[in-house]
Formats: structure tokens, C-alpha cells, sequence
């Protein structure tokens, strides 16, 4: 990887307050931004809303309220719901902001300088919940209904502006397929390419009927269609099209877009198309992550099973944010379809009680019963168990690296646990208890105890991305405060003759929630 990273979330639509599918991208996206300060790298997490477009509008007239009064509430819902769930972005941008409108004005203007956009007219169908054009074959397919939604597509026939999509078709095939622009899941790029092939419309851009949004800048009668205005972001938020692009200059290409899998096509397709209008670089990679449903059924309000901000803030409550956050990296291999249930979450607790927890109680009360505390010395002679635990040791930063490169997030969280577990292993089988009870064992037992405390302690390094305030906590314990470490410095080893405080549980017990 380079020196330095930048991760995008989608930008999410302000019409109601956050609910799990946006904490969860969200968290996601904080998770690899945090491991990569963590390497020492220069790295910039961007995050925002998405103010414009019909869904905007319409959500405001059922509300009895104007766009701009119901994007501001839910704005600052989303960003209070960050700083709560620990979630530390760089930057935050609303698509209503001046230097967004400003800098998306001069994006037309470039593609209008090359011809690549075009006054014309379009009659068809209209998913208005994804701002999606829908061709003819596609809406009598799914019954006239949108496949994300179910509700109705509307019929729209007015004068737009068209992006000609078909002049990049074939260079963002060819980008996809030969991973160019990576697309992952696999499958995820397979059914890009499988819809790419053969396409031959150009993408509507403009409004006529539209006041709510940026204004074509030749022709203010028209408002530009939310997904050049909304895709933009990534850029106009770094400066570009602006007086300043030097943070563009430092960060773009962007090394991720995070986002979920009903909106790659829009991401794998237009957006490309529009870089390469511009003469801009592609993104390295784009992550289409599943959707969740709840104790295995599509979470509904209706139903009662919606987890929205509020049940995930009393999980929080309850049991810590971070356990929350390594829940939901825990539960399924990252761009799989992932069930919330209070069952898997009271697992995913008694993971983190009885292996990190436990794990890091039991060596820090034996070194602080045997040793008062003090790391002692390591053997020359090692056992083969010692070996294979040192390996472990050693083995965690690269098995981590290598795993937030590929997005590999549920990865990330199972890597430092099946540590801690390995740990757990090491003790029962070596018997420090037993140890201590031989003078002519001491060395033996300052070995063990030396593994078990670095291995933990790597262990909860490893978990700071996923838990910050959790694995920070722990370390201290170790006596280890790793505020401004990163790189070589985080990893290193405590010290020989370092002395450890008194250990506390990190996870205590705590009664299940109510399933009211």
C-alpha cells in the first residue's frame, strides 16, 4: 500500500435519521481509515449527505416541511450519531454546500466544452426512490415496480440534458475487466459487466420539471439530475474545480469507495464514465457490501424489527459502543447479506468476555501474582508450543495488512481474537499456576507469562481499528499508552522489566436486552 489512503462512504440521503445500513458503511469505512493512521499513513475519510433530487422534495411535502428544513435536521442527526458511535471522518460534506454547487457548475461546464453532454428529450419509467432511469425491458420485468423498494415507478416525458454514456461504455468495460477500476466482490463485478455489455443509452442529467438542486449552468430552467450532482462529492469535496485543488492533487485517486450493492451500478458505471469525460483518474476500488435483515427477516418498521439509531444506541448503552462495532464487522464475511439478531449479538459479547476479556484478566493477575506486575526475561531454550505462539505473534500486522488491502473487514476482527484464543490455549496447556509452585520452574514461567502478556497486548493493538476505547482501556492496563504510536512504534513489544497495572474486566457481565 501507499503512504497514503483515501475512503469514501456514499453520501447519504437526509429524508430520515440514520439507521443500521448507514451506520454500518459508515463504521466500515472508520474501521480501515483507523487502521491506516494507525500504519503511518496519510489518510482522509470522507462521509456526508445528499441533499438534492426528487426523494428530497417528495419526503418534504409529506412531512408538511421545505427540503431545506428537513436536510438540515436529519444532517445534524447524522452528524451526531457519528461522533456517538466513535466514528471519525476528515471531512463531511452536504451536496448544498457552495463549494459543491460551485465546483459541480464547472464539471458541466467541462463536459459541455467537450461535447459530451446534449439537450434532448426522454420519455420512460423513473424509480424515485434510487433516482434511477429504468429502461422499458427492465420495469416489465419487475412488474413496473422498483426492485429496491417495491413501490411504483412513475412515467416521466420531459426535455433533458443528456451525459452521452455510450462514448465511455467500452473503456469502463474494459477498466472493470481488466481491474483497473476493481470491483469487489467478484460477483459484484461479474453482474456489471453482464449489464455493461450491449448498452447503448446515454444518461439523462437535467430536470425541467426540478427546482430542488444545482442549476445546469447554460440553462437555469433545468436542475441537474441528483447522480452527476451526488457522485461528485468525492471529488469537489478534496477541491476539485475549485482555486484550491491541492488536497485533490494529494488524495485522489481514492483507494476505496465503500458502498452498498444497490448503488454500484451508479458507481461502477456513471461515475467512471464522468471521470474519464474529465480526464480525471479512476478510484483504485469500489466495495458493494450486503444488506442486512433482521432475525432473518427484511427489517421493516411495520414489523417492529427495523433496528434503527435508536435500538443501536441502546445496544450501546448497554453493553459499550465497541462491542456494537465489532458486532457488526463480526457477523458475516464483508460484502455477504448480514442478519441482526439479539442472539448473534449476545454471542458476539461472550466472545469478546470470555476470550479477549478473559484472556487479558487471567495473564495480568498471574504476572501480577508471580511477578509483581514486572515482565521478566524470555528462555534461550523454547518449547515447540512457544514457537507456534510466537509465530502467532509475529504473524498478526502482516495478516491484518493484507486484510484491510483486500477489505477483508470480517477478517480484521477474527485475526486479533483468534489470537487472544490462541493465548487462552497457551496458558491452559503451559500452567503457569503450576509453575509458580517450582523454584527451579522460574525461568520457565517468566517465558510463559512474557508470550502470554505480548500476544494479548498485540492482540488488543490489533482491535483498537474495530474498538477503539475497548482495546485502549485494555492496553492500559498493560501499562501501555499507545496515544500517537503508529507503525514499527505501535507493534513493539512491551519491554523486559515493564511493569503492568491491576487488571479489571474489559467486558463485564451484563443481562441480556429486553426483547420488547
Amino acid at each position: 500500500m501507499s503512504d497514503r489512503y483515501y475512503i469514501t462512504t456514499p453520501i447519504y440521503y437526509p429524508n430520515g435519521e440514520p439507521h443500521l445500513g448507514h451506520f454500518y458503511t459508515t463504521v466500515c469505512a472508520d474501521v480501515a481509515a483507523r487502521f491506516n493512521r494507525l500504519s503511518g499513513r496519510d489518510t482522509w475519510m470522507l462521509t456526508g449527505t445528499d441533499w438534492h433530487g426528487i426523494k428530497m422534495v417528495k419526503s418534504a411535502e409529506e412531512k408538511n416541511t421545505t427540503p431545506t428544513a428537513l436536510a438540515t435536521k436529519h444532517d445534524e442527526a447524522f452528524k451526531a450519531a457519528w461522533k456517538q458511535f466513535g466514528i471519525r471522518f476528515d471531512d463531511y460534506i452536504s451536496t448544498h454546500e457552495p463549494r459543491h454547487m460551485n465546483a459541480v457548475a464547472e464539471i458541466v461546464n467541462r463536459m459541455l466544452a467537450s461535447g459530451d453532454i446534449y439537450l434532448g428529450s426522454y420519455e420512460g419509467w423513473y424509480d424515485e426512490g434510487q433516482e434511477e432511469f429504468i429502461t422499458e425491458t427492465e420495469a416489465k420485468s419487475a412488474d413496473y415496480k422498483s426492485v429496491v423498494s417495491g413501490r411504483p415507478l412513475v412515467r416521466y416525458k420531459e426535455p433533458t440534458y443528456f451525459f452521452r454514456l455510450t462514448r465511455y461504455v467500452k473503456p469502463v468495460y474494459n477498466a472493470i475487466e481488466r481491474d483497473e477500476l476493481m470491483i469487489r466482490p467478484i460477483s459484484r463485478k461479474n453482474e456489471v459487466l453482464s449489464k455493461l455489455r450491449g448498452w447503448d443509452a446515454d444518461l439523462s442529467i437535467s430536470r425541467s420539471t426540478l427546482t430542488w438542486g444545482v442549476p445546469m449552468p447554460n440553462d437555469p430552467s433545468h436542475v441537474l439530475y441528483v447522480w452527476i450532482d451526488a457522485l461528485s462529492n468525492y471529488i469537489t469535496a478534496l477541491g476539485y474545480a475549485s482555486s484550491d485543488e491541492s488536497r485533490f492533487q494529494q488524495y485522489w485517486p481514492a483507494d476505496v469507495h465503500l458502498i452498498g450493492k444497490e448503488i454500484l451500478w451508479f458507481h461502477a458505471v456513471y461515475w467512471p464514465a464522468m471521470l474519464m469525460s474529465l480526464g480525471v483518474a479512476l478510484p483504485k476500488l469500489l466495495y458493494a457490501h450486503g444488506w442486512w435483515t433482521a432475525e432473518g427477516k427484511k427489517m421493516s418498521k411495520t414489523m417492529g424489527n427495523f433496528i434503527d439509531l435508536q435500538r443501536l444506541q441502546s445496544y450501546g448503552e448497554k453493553f459499550s459502543i465497541d462491542a456494537v462495532r465489532y458486532y457488526v464487522l463480526r457477523a458475516a464475511p464483508f460484502g455477504n447479506d448480514l442478519d441482526f439478531s439479539d442472539a448473534d449479538f449476545l454471542k458476539s459479547y461472550a466472545e469478546l468476555q470470555k476470550v479477549l476479556g478473559n484472556c487479558l484478566n487471567r495473564v495480568g493477575k498471574m504476572l501480577g501474582r508471580y511477578r509483581a506486575g514486572v515482565i521478566g526475561a524470555v528462555s534461550q531454550s523454547l518449547e515447540p508450543i512457544d514457537e507456534q505462539l510466537m509465530q502467532q505473534i509475529d504473524a498478526l500486522p502482516a495478516a491484518l495488512e493484507k486484510a484491510y488491502a483486500q477489505m477483508d473487514l470480517q477478517q480484521v476482527v477474527l485475526l486479533p481474537i483468534e489470537l487472544a484464543r490462541a493465548t487462552n490455549g497457551y496458558v491452559d496447556s503451559t500452567e503457569p499456576f503450576k509453575l509458580a509452585k517450582d523454584p527451579a520452574k522460574a525461568a520457565r514461567l517468566d517465558t510463559v507469562l512474557h508470550l502470554a502478556i505480548q500476544a494479548i497486548r498485540r492482540a488488543l493493538v490489533g482491535l483498537l481499528p474495530v474498538m477503539p476505547g475497548k482495546a485502549k482501556e485494555g492496553l492500559l492496563q498493560l501499562g501501555d499508552d499507545v496515544t500517537g504510536k503508529t507503525g514499527a512504534a505501535l507493534w513493539a513489544h512491551l519491554p523486559l522489566g515493564h511493569k503492568i497495572a491491576e487488571p479489571q474486566p474489559l467486558f463485564p457481565q451484563i443481562d441480556p436486552p429486553s426483547q420488547s
